[in-house]
């Protein structure tokens, strides 16, 4: 059986930097058509803006922030459309603003969503199988349900936001205990508290469907939500967990494959999470880091290597190997260790 059924992890998801000019403009180079767009203008010269999160069941122009439990809002000069190679953008700052050095991370799902039936809501799902990523809406019932994602295997990793009120951002991680799902939000920095297994239904996700309780976070009565969910698929995605040593020579993170990108949050204590990706940072140590959790500027100081099959932790700091916490990660590769023809990577 060969080792990967992805030899090019960028035909799914792919980093794209460009420069802001306030007017119009389109974005290419992306390598296929993006359905989900996540935005943050990474070094602005007078301001900072928030993370701008687009996807195509909600449309373009409709945004969430990562860093605020605002509501879905509507503006027609952020991004206008998804594009066969790429996206375009109209003149708010916010994505556009004229010099400033932006981030793109982009993710390839299904295209235009189908109904699903397979949970006890039926929801509309864009779904890539083969990539292991969904985009998933549904309307809450306000009492314990299923929804179906449509990825054909158990998701490791899913996120959720209420699109029509005021609520944080529920984060699934696998690695966390049902009772400990109830205290991890991407826009917040809070440690896992452990104090509910209420939230999911007390029930782990299956090949078909996720559970929801009641809480209004998840399935507020007549509340419409997105969720953004993510299945392991060899030599192209991981989500893990390790304990950091608080050590120069850090922990050593497999993933099978040279990474793109990594999300790691502390989930021990208060810390922010991290994206780091190859993009921003072309060659090890890899340093330049931004907060999911804030609307702050490109910052440094985490210093990891991403090498041919994962990630080696170069520093001390709390951010990412404080001794003793647990974080937990989320990875997307560059290339796989080893491609279906058994051919091996290299680092950077």
């Amino acid at each position: 059986m060969a080792y990967t059924t992805i030899d090019k992890p960028t035909d799914y998801f792919n980093t794209k930097l460009y420069t802001g000019n306030s007017s119009t403009q389109s974005i290419t180079g992306v390598g296929f058509q993006p359905d989900f767009v996540w935005i943050k203008d990474r070094i602005g010269a007078t301001s900072v803006y928030s993370h701008h999160l687009f996807d195509v069941i909600r449309g373009a122009t409709k945004y969430l922030l990562s860093n605020a439990s605002d509501a879905e809002a509507t503006d027609a000069n952020t991004l206008t459309s998804f594009d066969s190679d790429g996206f375009s953008l109209g003149s708010d700052a916010s994505t556009n603003a004229s010099g400033d050095d932006v981030v793109a991370w982009n993710w390839k799902a299904g295209g235009s969503a189908s109904s699903n039936t397979d949970g006890s809501i039926t929801s509309s799902v864009s779904a890539n199988t083969t990539a292991g990523f969904s985009i998933v809406s549904w309307t809450g019932t306000g009492s314990n349900a299923t929804v179906g994602h449509g990825l054909g295997a158990v998701p490791q990793v899913f996120i959720i936001k209420k699109r029509s009120g005021t609520d944080e951002w529920p984060v699934y991680h696998h690695s966390l205990t049902n009772a400990e799902q109830v205290s991890l939000f991407l826009d917040l920095n809070s440690a896992v508290s452990g104090t509910s297994a209420l939230r999911y239904n007390n029930t782990a996700p299956t090949s078909s469907v996720f559970s929801l309780g009641t809480s209004p976070l998840y399935n507020g009565s007549s509340a419409t939500f997105i969720a953004y969910c993510f299945a392991e698929k060899k030599g192209f995605s991981k989500f893990g967990s390790y304990i950091g040593n608080g050590n120069a020579e850090g922990t050593f993170i497999y993933t099978g494959f040279k990474p793109a990108m990594v999300i790691y949050k502390n989930s021990s204590s208060v810390y922010d999470w991290i994206i780091e990706d190859n993009k921003r940072s072309t060659f090890n140590l890899t340093d330049d880091i931004l907060y999911p959790n804030t609307s702050d500027d490109e910052d440094t100081g985490s210093g990891v290597d991403f090498l041919s099959n994962g990630v080696k932790l170069r520093s001390t700091a709390n951010k990412t190997n404080k001794s003793g916490d647990t974080y937990i990660f989320m990875a997307f590769a560059e290339s796989p260790f080893v491609n279906s023809n058994g051919v091996p990577t290299n680092g950077k």
